[in-house]
């Protein structure tokens, strides 16, 4: 009975001293966490709202436990070595110098500081990169400048890549092949240099010049412009008859250029041009002409006639074809006259002759002159003398000009002469021509074997004027 009663009071007191602990408990628990947040929000303020975490670095310098001030302060005395690598080989060693960070930059100091807040303290790794305000000349202009030409230097004995390309090679398409070289892509290495941030040493990736390849975008639209091209003709026209010029039976080796153009080789174009020219021409070939009489002769061309400069016309349908011209007209001429002109390419009737011209037989010592196919006017006249060999040249010539009146003028040393004519129509360069003969006073048909001219052709006085009103200049002159 005693034992019960002592362990009842014992348990009595016990649960007495656990009320009054708990009691007490009660008061320091919140009193330890206010505690432990004063002591945390104050290390927040200390650290975090002035001073950057122990592992932040702007421009690859450490300013964990600096502010703001400080930091601008130790960037400004850090020094660039200005080494600028190519992967990891050295191409330039500049000259040191100075970040150029000043007071306008503290404001992005404490931006920084503001950016890398963390709750707690942080032991992250994290780098900043800023460029000061004021433009660092140095980096900006002169060790770029000196960047530029180093590449350069580099790249003079270096080998630049072959593009591949879509080239029309005897007839046919074909794509070259792409080769690898080993320039640097000056270019792509400037802008890389610009994109660096500002720290001590710059580090570039080794940008190489890159050849077009076979299956770019580039070859491919190559590829479609000659096919499209060689569906191109050009109808070139030359009198009165049209060639048609089809790409993909004429032009055998092309490539396309930069601006997108085919560029052609002309080599089958001037061969066919000399075609045409010699199936078309009249220079120096014979005319086949009706004589009065009826009888169909063969005359050589002499200063009539024109034929095609192969040169300018291979010029001029190359420059259609390669722009897309669908049709043109020969238009580069040349011939036998003063100014090497030429005669007769409007003219297609009497075998290029036309109908309006004049015919002198020496046989029959006779001129006969025609307007639109009629004889207009005919006369007798006397031409070159035979036994001096002065003939009057044979041959289809044109009235080079005419002159009313005129002095002819001869400066051989044996026969020199200035004599004085009504009327001159002159038909070769070496001084040939219809005039009026005074002083003649035989008029016989055989009078040119042994009393002829010295060239010329002689008219009778009496009616040189008619002859020179129904003449006109580059009108044809047909001798036989």
């Amino acid at each position: 009975m005693g034992l019960a009663v002592k362990h009842s009071v014992e348990e009595q007191n016990h649960s007495q001293k656990k009320s009054s602990w708990m009691k007490s408990w009660k008061f320091i628990l919140p009193g330890i966490v206010i505690m432990i947040m004063l002591i945390l929000l104050s290390i927040l303020y200390y650290y975090q709202g002035n001073y950057f975490n122990t592992n932040i670095t702007v421009n690859r310098i450490n300013v964990g436990g600096l502010t703001p001030e400080q930091a601008l302060g130790k960037l400004q005395t850090t020094s660039l070595t200005n080494k600028v690598y190519i992967g990891e080989l050295e191409i330039i060693d500049g000259t040191d110098t100075k970040m150029r960070f000043s007071e306008e930059d503290l404001p992005r100091f404490e931006e920084l500081l503001e950016k890398q807040w963390t709750f707690f303290p942080s032991f992250k790794k994290k780098n900043y990169s800023l460029f000061p305000t004021r433009d660092d000349q140095y980096r900006s202009i002169i060790l770029k400048y000196d960047l530029e030409q180093k590449l350069l230097s580099i790249n003079k004995p270096l080998i630049a890549p072959v593009d591949s390309h879509a080239i029309l090679k005897q007839g046919k398409i074909s794509i070259t092949k792409s080769v690898d070289g080993t320039k640097y892509d000056i270019k792509s290495l400037l802008s890389n240099y610009l994109m660096q941030q500002y720290t001590s040493d710059i580090y570039l990736d080794p940008f190489f010049s890159q050849p077009i390849r076979e299956d770019s975008l580039t070859v491919k639209n190559e590829e479609k412009i000659l096919k499209e091209f060689l569906q191109h003709t050009v109808n070139y026209q030359v009198q009165d008859q049209v060639f048609s010029l089809k790409a993909n039976e004429l032009i055998q080796d092309a490539f396309v250029s930069k601006d997108k153009k085919v560029v052609i080789d002309p080599i089958h174009i001037r061969t066919r041009v000399a075609e045409i020219n010699a199936s078309q021409s009249t220079l120096g070939k014979d005319f086949t002409f009706n004589t009065h009489s009826g009888s169909v002769i063969q005359v050589k061309g002499q200063g009539y006639g024109w034929a095609l400069d192969i040169e300018k016309e291979t010029a001029l349908i190359l420059d259609a074809f390669e722009n897309g011209v669908g049709s043109l007209a020969a238009s580069n001429i040349y011939g036998n006259g003063w100014s090497n002109e030429g005669y007769g390419y409007e003219t297609l009737a009497n075998g290029g002759i036309g109908g309006t011209y004049a015919e002198v037989s020496l046989k029959d010592q006779r001129l006969w002159l025609y307007k639109e196919g009629k004889v207009v006017f005919t006369t007798h006249v006397v031409t070159g003398n035979e036994r001096t060999g002065q003939h009057t040249s044979k041959g289809v010539w044109y009235i080079l000009y005419k002159r009313t009146p005129y002095t002819l003028t001869g400066t051989s040393p044996e026969n020199p002469y200035s004599i004085k004519v009504n009327y001159w129509a002159p038909f070769t360069n070496s001084g040939q021509g219809f005039h009026d003969a005074s002083w003649r006073s035989n008029w016989r048909g055989n009078a040119y074997h042994t009393a002829g001219s010295n060239g010329c052709v002689n008219i009778p006085p009496n009616v040189m004027k008619n002859v020179y009103q129904n003449v006109s200049v580059y009108q044809p002159v047909v001798i036989y």
